[in-house]
């Protein structure tokens, strides 16, 4: 069998991703890929907690643009991400993967509220956790709940999952020639504006020491190449050890 680099982790999924070509919703194809690979890993006997947004159905920041309390657009946004998780949780149980849910706004009719000891417990017993419902605050977004739970949880890394195969000095979409970065410090991340997580979840990052990779979700088989440690996508917070 082979080793996997990182034993515990936190694996960040946007909720766009999540609704692939479509651009709103959630498509079960996708989220099948997703559980696929999540299988795999988990087989490795690697330790996964997973994060989703919830912005293939709601923008709690768009919603504030248009005149809406941005509290209540945020609290709507958390929702967002509670229909995702328990989208992947049922598809990672048809996988035969156990999952947990665990919500920091309580609603006990479909999943546990979050206990840090919980979750790392049921890490340890080989379950995967999907933490939703962010930080359970307005304001704070899903990367930044990505990066408190990891650093709760101690997690060796995040994977940030995104349509891109990395981090790139401008839009690739929009600029063919941008220059794609194999590595970044966090301050450089933050000095160039460049969106890999809001300012907020970098410095947080930074702070803890967690490292972040950047990688291509679209192709399968990309998570269990980040677990092992391959050299794909751009690494941010120092060098990759050998």
């Amino acid at each position: 069998m082979v080793t996997p680099k990182f034993r515990r982790v936190i694996l960040k999924l946007s909720g766009e991703a999540l609704a692939g070509q479509k651009g709103y919703g959630i498509d079960p194809d996708v989220v099948n890929s997703i559980a696929r690979q999540i299988k795999d890993i988990i087989e490795l006997r690697v330790q996964l907690a997973i994060v989703v947004g919830g912005g293939n159905i709601w923008r709690g920041i768009s919603g504030s643009t248009k005149g809406m309390d941005r509290a209540t657009a945020d609290y709507m946004g958390m929702l967002a991400t509670v229909i995702n998780s328990l989208a992947l949780q049922d598809a990672l149980e048809k996988h035969d993967v156990d999952t947990r849910v665990q919500t920091a706004i309580e609603m006990r009719a479909v999943a546990e509220s979050y206990i840090r000891r919980r979750a790392i417990r049921h890490m340890e017993k080989g379950r995967v956790v999907i933490f939703a419902a962010g930080t359970g605050n307005p304001y704070f977004s899903t990367d930044t709940t990505a990066a408190l739970r990891a650093a709760e949880i101690e997690a060796e890394i995040i994977l940030m999952a995104k349509q891109v195969d990395g981090v790139y000095e401008a839009d690739p979409l929009k600029n063919r020639n941008a220059r794609k970065f194999d590595e970044l410090s966090y301050i450089e991340v933050l000095n160039r504006g460049l969106q890999v997580m809001d300012s907020t979840a970098v410095s947080l990052c930074m702070d803890n020491q967690i490292p972040l990779l950047v990688f291509n979700l679209n192709e399968e088989g990309n998570i269990k190449r980040a677990i092992l440690g391959e050299r794909i996508g751009t690494f941010v917070g120092g060098e990759l050890n050998d």
